[in-house]
């Protein structure tokens, strides 16, 4: 965004306040060597970290492009206020009490909210937040020491924490970092208004989010969108679950759609490439940062070890990530240069014949690299430097150069401890176009996260559900009607308001039926679900067992092949998120499920159901039939028909009864309500 530059990038800086935070802004930013106008605001001091300060900012000599305001929560709005008078360019609020602590003013307007109102068209960062780290230009609007380092270009990243932020100032594996941003509460600028700003920034090749929660799912999916564009990579680490997740009610597909699967999903459809700890966000976006995105998982691994060569065999197997079998050509070549003693594979284990011969060992990893490859890893652990001579080890370094030019190919150096590949190797490798990978697991993460993003986004938008009001759980009746009008197909069913009339019409529909209790979610635990019964007495046996008043008597669908979970959730962070996942008993058992962001296509749902290891029982396992996909995907495209017409919260099939010429809802939950206009 146009309106962030001037605070981002800055030519002018104005401190407000005099405490140690403030000194510190000042320190920081003479440090890093800022070139532009830099100036404290203070009521009785004359200068503050050794820079001048005048009274008020009426005294200011120049409208500030970017100022950090470092006062109490209270004198901050008024700061605002009169900031966004003159025409600031932004400001970083440092204060907390705000929104995370409820804070109110007599008119009943949150100080939050009386903040952005003081704010006005200026951007602030914040509230609650240590503000942004510009090493390309030097501007350090950051209240504490950090150990970011001038570059020239580089990623950047985004946390909602500013603890984590500082902890990652300090990382010592090479990564050129542009910016450090962290946005606090996000009164105003969200992440995806960061994030816009920053890919508008030439030298920014990649932006990495610590998440703890999505600010607009709309405005995100169009930077993310943008960002694709731009092919400039996006790295997202997502922690903590959402609200839905924690208040899942009326069916298991809460507890398998929200937060973190939910998540996921969203990642995933948009193109952004998911981690799940900070060093693994580190060693990714270094990875794309040189690479970009990898096509696939397909790699070539060179050690002089046996031992690591069948380490990261065994990591890259628990992560997806493969190592073709060498061809006629690769085994040829390298066996001119290693000789009858060496066996050939991938992993290579090249042993030290070769070792310290520049020559020789650009001749094995060119050779290595003459496959369908997408990136060439060579396993290579650097001896302390205070201890030890490093010379050797330069020489291996010297040869992936050769390398590279000889393939054009992508080469990595993987250190199997973070530590043994030293920090200036590290900066120096990424200078030469060669990826600095720190630590074995790390790295075959950070692979598997890149390789694994889709290589086009769909063209059709997120369906973006309106917010529910007061919601009910409608009775599985009333469900199945409903879904059926959308296309899904269910049982014969009729209900029944008294055990005795659940045997007259168990008789109409004919036996043999099911008979189930209404007004129960989850029937099988509670004992509320009968099957096969054949006889009038049966029905009235059942009936009278069951905790329940009211029930629904379904013909008894037989030929059943296997059981799916179809199911909807609207996750306030992520849209209305699909999942299916093995049904009926099974579903908590085995934990076999898959989640999509909505609209899903027929094909994505098709993959999908691919996934699933019950899919092996879909597709016919050891004889048995096969399931009719095609009813399957029609009974799946007919929930999402009626998720996306409907104010739902949940919607849920389960089971969904797979046999070989059909897929039949058994039973069904809705959760609804009226939407809201926002």
């Amino acid at each position: 965004m146009q309106v962030l530059d001037r605070l981002l990038r800055p030519k002018s800086v104005v401190v407000i306040g005099g405490g140690t935070w403030c000194e510190n802004v000042v320190r920081e930013c003479r440090k890093s060597g800022f070139l532009g106008d830099l100036i404290v605001v203070h009521p009785k001091r004359s200068e503050v970290g050794g820079c001048m300060a005048v009274q008020s900012i009426d005294d200011l000599p120049f409208v500030p492009d970017a100022v950090f305001v470092g006062v109490n929560r209270h004198m901050t709005v008024n700061i605002v206020r009169e900031l966004s008078a003159i025409g600031a360019g932004g400001a970083v609020c440092f204060a907390s009490g705000f929104r995370e602590a409820s804070q109110e003013l007599e008119d009943g307007h949150s100080l939050q909210e009386e903040l952005v109102l003081a704010a006005g068209d200026m951007p602030i960062l914040g509230p609650n937040c240590y503000g942004f780290i510009n090493a390309l230009d030097g501007a350090m609007l950051w209240p504490d020491q950090h150990g970011a380092a001038s570059v020239s270009r580089g990623v950047a990243i985004i946390s909602q924490s500013s603890n984590i932020a500082l902890n990652l100032t300090m990382q010592a594996r090479g990564l050129p970092i542009a910016y450090f941003l962290t946005v606090g509460n996000q009164a105003q600028i969200g992440l995806s208004d960061i994030g816009e700003a920053l890919l508008h920034d030439d030298r920014v090749t990649a932006i990495g989010f610590h998440i703890e929660g999505i600010d607009d799912l709309r405005r995100f999916e169009q930077f993310a969108r943008k960002a694709r564009a731009l092919r400039k990579p996006l790295v997202a680490l997502k922690v903590g679950k959402s609200e839905q997740a924690k208040t899942a009610t009326v069916s298991h597909t809460a507890s398998l759609a929200g937060g973190v699967a939910g998540a996921r999903a969203l990642f995933r459809r948009l193109g952004i490439a998911q981690v799940d700890s900070l060093p693994v966000l580190l060693e990714t976006l270094k990875l794309v940062h040189v690479t970009g995105y990898l096509p696939d998982a397909r790699l070539a691994s060179m050690s002089c070890s046996g031992g690591e060569a069948s380490l990261i065999a065994d990591m890259a197997f628990e992560r997806g990530v493969n190592f073709p079998e060498l061809d006629d050509r690769q085994k040829a070549n390298l066996k001119t240069v290693l000789g009858p003693k060496v066996a050939l594979a991938n992993p290579l284990d090249y042993h030290t014949y070769i070792w310290g011969d520049v020559e020789a060992m650009s001749r094995a990893f060119t050779a290595m690299m003459q496959g369908d490859l997408s990136l060439g890893i060579v396993v290579l652990d650097f001896p302390r430097a205070d201890r030890c001579s490093q010379d050797e080890w330069v020489k291996v370094l010297a040869s992936i150069e050769i390398t590279v030019e000889a393939t054009g190919k992508p080469m990595a150096v993987l250190s199997t401890l973070p530590e043994t590949l030293p920090e200036d190797v590290a900066a120096t490798l990424v200078a030469k176009g060669v990826v600095p990978l720190c630590g074995m697991e790390e790295a075959m993460s950070a692979i598997a996260a890149v390789s694994s993003v889709p290589e086009e986004l769909p063209s059709e938008m997120i369906h973006v559900p309106k917010t529910v009001g007061k919601s009910m759980t409608i009775s599985e009746g009333e469900a199945k009607i409903a879904l059926q009008k959308h296309g899904v197909r269910i049982p014969v069913s009729v209900q029944a308001n008294s055990a005795n009339d659940a045997v007259s019409v168990a008789e109409r529909v004919g036996f043999p039926v099911a008979l189930k209790g209404l007004g129960i979610a989850h029937k099988t635990e509670a004992g509320a679900v009968s099957l096969n019964l054949m006889s009038g007495e049966e029905v009235s046996e059942a009936a009278s067992s069951m905790p329940a008043d009211r029930f629904l008597v379904e013909e008894m669908v037989t030929g059943g092949c296997a059981e799916l979970l179809v199911g909807v959730v609207r996750d306030p962070a992520h849209g209305l998120v699909l999942s299916l996942a093995a049904g009926g008993v099974l579903t908590e058992l085995l934990q076999d499920s898959v989640s999509m962001v909505l609209p899903a296509s027929r094909s994505e749902v098709r993959d999908e159901l691919g996934k699933l290891k019950i899919s092996s029982v879909l597709a016919g396992y050891r004889g048995r039939p096969q399931c009719d996909l095609d009813a399957i995907i029609d009974a799946v495209m007919a929930v999402q028909s009626y998720a996306m017409s409907a104010a739902v919260e949940e919607v849920e099939i389960n089971p969904l009864l797979c046999g070989r010429d059909f897929a039949i809802a058994v039973d069904a939950l809705i959760k609804c309500g009226e939407a809201i206009d926002e």
